[in-house]
């Protein structure tokens, strides 16, 4: 031990805390489990979820612990077999030891070690799944009492926009050519989305086609450097391999252009950044209510800024209408950016740390027979 100064009242940490005082700190379950589904380590928070102390739970088979035909016990052993990480989002746990619980799940084999894995187990909050719903409804309603207003104060105007922009294209250079035809491109989409705005309102499934996300992310930055985003530097890194998203392009372009313009208006005026990737990850899967089986994510694109990160109490609720922290923000758009990606099946998520802020939309592919179809 260090000696402690007796003049001042300090306290000394551990120069290398333990792996066992650190996994003790984390407030959800990990266990370690050998070959056999033996448990051969149990965290502090896996022995309250389990309601038996690590005496208790060691040696112990985790099908004695939980059902037999549990979903958890396959992932171990796709995990195993795949000899990769598997993460599974909204799965539920109802066994009189534990109680009910929903959680995300993920297991993740150990290299080299004979057929040992970690598993962990996140619980979903209620706060969190209620904080959803009312996000996804809200934003229905809103954008539903919205889309008459719409349709008359957006559709006319844009009839104009157009016009000028086809007028303009007759007196201009090939290089503004561009500038124009992205207009009038851009205008015939913008009132096509406002025509179909209703659809969020009565839960008609979306049209879905393969959509190739890179095509969808050069258009976005394309359109933002050509305005709002002039003074910010995009950096990209893609997955060259990435597959077709299962997803509507117009819908996609929309998400991901209201993550680029709020992104736009966080970072710096000067050396202002966005990151747009995409990598694809197996494992990730979610349930979807009153649908059999899972859906896999393995798609990830990702807009990411160099800004002051999202205030800590408008965190909780980002995707809930009317939540917003800009000057005369109207806070819709996070809500609609939500409802989208679900439709799509997908996930939004946002992590921000004070320095930067990173929005991840997990979204599905399109199954290998569209992809081909398509390139027929």
């Amino acid at each position: 031990m260090k000696s402690q100064n007796s003049s001042a009242c300090t306290m000394t940490m551990p120069s290398n805390p333990d792996g066992e005082i650190i996994l003790n700190a984390l407030p959800w379950p990990v266990l370690m489990l050998d070959a056999e589904d033996a448990v051969s380590y149990a965290n502090a928070a896996a022995e309250q979820f389990l309601s038996s102390s690590f005496a208790t739970l060691y040696g112990r088979r985790l099908d004695g612990l939980l059902p037999a035909d549990s979903p958890v016990l396959t992932l171990i052993r796709q995990a195993r077999e795949g000899e990769q990480t598997i993460s599974e989002y909204e799965l539920t746990i109802d066994t009189p030891r534990t109680g009910h619980h929903r959680v995300s799940v993920d297991v993740s084999p150990l290299r080299d070690s004979g057929g040992f894995v970690v598993l962990s187990l996140r619980e979903q909050s209620i706060a969190r799944r209620i904080d959803r719903q009312l996000s996804h409804r809200g934003a229905a309603r809103s954008v539903t009492a919205m889309a008459g207003m719409l349709a008359h104060e957006v559709k006319n105007p844009l009839s104009g926009i157009r016009g000028a922009a086809q007028l303009l294209e007759q007196g201009v250079g090939q290089e503004d050519r561009t500038l124009t035809n992205l207009i009038c491109e851009e205008a015939d989409r913008i009132v096509n989305l406002v025509d179909r705005m209703e659809m969020f309102a009565d839960q008609q499934p979306i049209s879905r086609d393969p959509v190739n996300a890179h095509e969808v992310l050069e258009h976005v930055r394309r359109i933002a450097q050509s305005g709002f985003a002039r003074h910010v530097t995009f950096v990209e890194d893609y997955d060259p391999s990435l597959p077709d998203v299962l997803g509507n392009r117009d819908l996609l372009i929309q998400v991901l252009l209201n993550l680029v313009k709020n992104a736009t208006e966080a970072v710096p005026a000067k050396d202002g950044r966005i990151k747009l990737s995409t990598r694809f990850q197996q494992g990730v899967r979610l349930a979807h209510s009153g649908r059999e089986g899972r859906v896999e994510l393995p798609l990830l694109i990702s807009v990411e800024d160099n800004g002051p990160g999202i205030p800590d109490d408008i965190r909780r609720n980002l995707f809930d209408p009317f939540v917003t922290s800009k000057q005369g923000g109207k806070g819709l758009g996070l809500a609609l950016v939500a409802k989208v990606v679900a439709a799509h099946g997908g996930i939004i998520e946002a992590d921000s740390d004070g320095r930067s802020t990173r929005f991840d939309l997990l979204l599905p592919m399109a199954p290998s027979t569209l992809r081909e179809g398509q390139r027929r």
